[in-house]
């Protein structure tokens, strides 16, 4: 279901976002922002949509939040497969009532998709239920590496934006082509913006050693424990949620398919080719200003930016 902005661009309220890869600072740029502002935060990381996936998602606890409200935090199962068109209807409806109690709102995330479903005027292409079995029949049978790969001899740019691992995504895109006859990339609408904003993108050049840092307290802070109870709600059978970036991985270790310092390693190297991934999607979009996360000056930054 697609949701209607229920007055024009030119009274919609101002959405400020913080996007960008992963380990940059955002939360807590986003955490300054909203303290500065009277600003609320609207969570646009796919992951930390789903409830329970907490430590793997480096998702706030409510202390780490600093009574700053949050929305569309733990709305799905973890077996719930997600849905862009679902979580379009449910910010834009977060964002307009955050603007008409006279507060800002704050989209904050990595997932590129997510932040320009909320901010554009976007309509999902259709779906075809025959294709989209037959697509899954193969998943099924051959493995997403092989889907991948297809994806990658017709439509070079869609298969650069996503995982090799994420079938459900593959699928979808090939789905789209056979349905439209165009690339998937192509198919997609031109940006035309629903609501006015300003888009502030967070980067630093030391991420590849945060990256590591943080999937060593993730580990400690127990994450095997989390996707331990995870599993009796559905994880190994949710298609997103399982093959999140370091679910994925503790899986594997708890079946003993991987010893404890190669499931760390995996979900290192792994995510720093998500960070390569995050960096080309926000990169190419011109509205995005960019800070330095380590900067000393970066709230003041990005205060001049929000006017």
């Amino acid at each position: 279901m697609s949701y209607r902005c229920s007055v024009p661009f030119s009274t919609a309220p101002r959405v400020i976002t913080v996007v960008g890869p992963t380990a940059a600072g955002k939360s807590a740029l986003s955490l300054a922002l909203a303290h500065e502002l009277g600003g609320e935060v609207v969570n646009a990381d796919s992951m930390q949509l789903y409830r329970g996936m907490d430590i793997g998602t480096a998702k706030l606890t409510l202390p780490e939040r600093e009574g700053v409200p949050h929305h569309l935090l733990d709305i799905w199962d973890v077996g719930f497969p997600a849905a862009v068109a679902e979580y379009q209807g449910l910010a834009r409806a977060a964002i307009d009532d955050i603007a008409a109690r006279g507060r800002v709102p704050l989209l904050v995330g990595g997932s590129g998709l997510y932040v320009r479903a909320v901010l554009e005027e976007f309509e999902f292409p259709g779906t075809d239920p025959g294709i989209r079995a037959r697509l899954e029949e193969e998943l099924a049978a051959v493995g997403s590496g092989a889907l991948h790969e297809r994806l990658r001899s017709r439509d070079p740019s869609a298969a650069a934006a996503i995982l090799p691992s994420n079938g459900r995504r593959i699928v979808r895109a090939l789905e789209v082509i056979e349905l439209t006859g165009l690339p998937f990339t192509a198919a997609l609408p031109a940006p035309t913006p629903r609501y006015p904003s300003v888009q502030i993108g967070v980067d630093r050049s030391d991420l590849d050693e945060r990256i590591e840092t943080r999937v060593s307290l993730m580990w400690a802070a127990g994450l095997l424990d989390e996707v331990r109870a995870l599993i009796p709600q559905g994880l190994r059978e949710g298609r997103t949620a399982s093959r999140a970036l370091g679910y994925q991985q503790a899986l594997a270790e708890i079946d003993g398919d991987l010893s404890t310092e190669e499931a760390k390693a995996d979900t290192v190297r792994g995510t720093r080719r998500f960070v390569r991934r995050q960096r080309s999607w926000f990169r190419r979009d011109p509205s995005v200003t960019w800070l330095d996360g380590a900067s000393p000056t970066l709230l003041a930054d990005a205060l001049a930016l929000t006017g």
